[in-house]
């Protein structure tokens, strides 16, 4: 038997490949490249494609050099979602940069959208309308590229999300595809009849004919060439997504949430599919053959971004570990809150006219009070989701299962803990998302099951809440007054 897969993770700042060692059961190499992004106005996030792609390419040589190629099954993929890439059939070139999750340039043109077809695309497709996912991208481009005008007139226009660009160029043109996961993001996609949805395609005047064939999670999407090998790309995922399999979240009422440029806590909901009264989105979870898995998610779009800030825009810290020493030289916030709305905020508020604050400073606050209160934001946030969900699905949270370069914090995790009455549990291997999209791999080519997704899980160490429930409680409502003064 072939003992190792290889985990292509497509983020939104690096493009990672990752050896996985089915018979140790954890990576043994990874490969990573820096993904660059730029600003042409404010509240635009763009990419250019071809460097993912290119990067992409040369992180998965890397792992080829690394083990034998003849020992290698195949390859999963988990990428940043709701990304927008428009390319040439013909060539596969990008024909405009990619329009990237963060990107708030189509604000204007959602808010523009009548309350009835709001109601019915968040009916639909369980998503609210907002420029974070997929649709008013792909319009924007069609609007405003005369490249992309032109290739639709021939019929040599494809749009996607990262990674049916990155499954058409590794498969030579041949594949043109996407999974259930990433077309959910799109505000296109009927997770009901789990196909796109015309009525959708019509309102937004999106060609059918643009979009990918969307199969299940763990599909085998195509064939690459590494090194003399042929191999199977097999089991795609959204980021998010990759990261709840790769966390062993499979049973109904499994929580987990990824810390990362923003903060995403993804509920498994089963074969149900319950729809948010909360702000919360309603997706899918990921699929294994005909078997759907629903959740609930709730997405913000900054929390590591904040501590990054403190690190690169105002040099509190030199580095984001500095960012526990400092919060622990003092014993609390000192009454500070911060509310990280750079870019407006997510779920479940949805509102891309907030914007960031400090509140409660005084004369007696510390630059270690600020970076307390930026770190304390982080869990606040995933507080005020974990409400959203225990009321939108009847269920109470056990345990919440974390990853991301934030759970490394271990002040975070136990004020985490302390806010929402419950443990919190950090796994040995905190690359959940390239786990997630291992394991897919390992699925799809007959080598692994669900019930091993949940066996390839090892505790690293459990951060148990504090008895203290009132203290939290209240500093949990000033946070939620700080997050008021924030939408004024």
């Amino acid at each position: 038997m072939k003992k190792y897969v290889i985990a292509l993770d497509a983020g939104t700042t690096s493009v990672r490949a990752m050896v996985f060692d089915l018979e140790k059961r954890q990576f043994i190499f990874t490969a990573q490249q820096e993904v660059g992004q730029s600003f042409p106005q404010s509240g635009w996030v763009e990419q250019d494609a071809s460097e993912i792609y290119f990067k992409a390419s040369y992180v998965l040589n890397s792992c080829r050099k690394a083990v034998s190629e003849h020992d290698v099954a195949g390859i999963g993929i988990a990428n940043q979602r709701e990304t927008v890439v428009l390319w040439d059939r013909e060539t596969g070139e990008p024909v405009a940069p990619a329009i990237v999750w963060q990107c708030r340039r189509t604000s204007e043109f959602c808010a523009s959208i009548p309350k009835e077809m709001r109601e019915k695309i968040a009916a639909k497709t369980g998503l609210p309308v907002d420029p974070y996912f997929s649709a008013s991208k792909i319009r924007w481009l069609l609007d405003n590229s005369s490249g992309a005008r032109e290739l639709l007139k021939c019929g040599r226009l494809m749009a996607g999300t990262v990674d049916s660009f990155l499954i058409y160029r590794l498969t030579e043109g041949k594949s043109f595809v996407t999974d259930h996961t990433n077309a959910s993001r799109t505000m296109l996609f009927n997770i009901h009849t789990m196909d796109w949805d015309g009525e959708l395609l019509n309102y937004f005047q999106i060609p059918r004919a643009i979009l990918p064939e969307v199969r299940s999670s763990d599909a085998r999407m195509g064939e690459t060439r590494l090194g003399s090998q042929t191999l199977p790309i097999a089991g795609v995922a959204g980021d998010q997504q990759a990261a709840l399999f790769g966390q062993a979240c499979v049973n109904r009422g499994d929580t987990k949430v990824t810390y990362g440029t923003g903060l995403f806590m993804l509920f498994n909901t089963g074969e149900t599919c319950v729809r948010s009264e909360s702000g919360l989105i309603t997706t899918i979870g990921y699929t294994l053959g005909k078997r759907t898995r629903y959740a609930l998610e709730g997405s913000t779009f900054n929390a590591g971004s904040g501590i990054q800030w403190l690190r690169d825009g105002l040099g509190f810290i030199s580095s984001s570990a500095e960012s526990e020493p400092m919060a622990a030289s003092v014993p609390d916030a000192g009454g500070v809150y911060f509310v990280p709305a750079f870019t407006g905020l997510g779920a479940p508020y949805w509102r891309s006219d907030a914007r960031g604050l400090f509140s409660g400073i005084t004369r007696g606050t510390t630059r270690a009070h600020l970076v307390r209160a930026v770190l304390e934001s982080i869990a606040y946030e995933a507080k005020e989701l974990s409400v959203c969900m225990e009321k939108d699905s009847g269920l109470k949270l056990g345990c919440l299962k974390c990853d991301g370069g934030a759970s490394a914090n271990d002040l975070l995790m136990q004020f985490q803990a302390d806010l929402l009455h419950i443990p919190v549990d950090r796994p040995k291997e905190r690359e959940s998302t390239a786990l997630g999209a291992a394991l897919l791999c390992a699925c799809a080519l007959g080598l692994a099951d669900e019930d091993t997704a949940s066996s390839m899980r090892v505790r690293e160490r459990l951060f148990l809440p504090s008895e203290n429930k009132k203290k939290f409680d209240e500093l949990y409502l000033g946070y939620l007054q700080a997050v008021r003064r924030s939408l004024l």
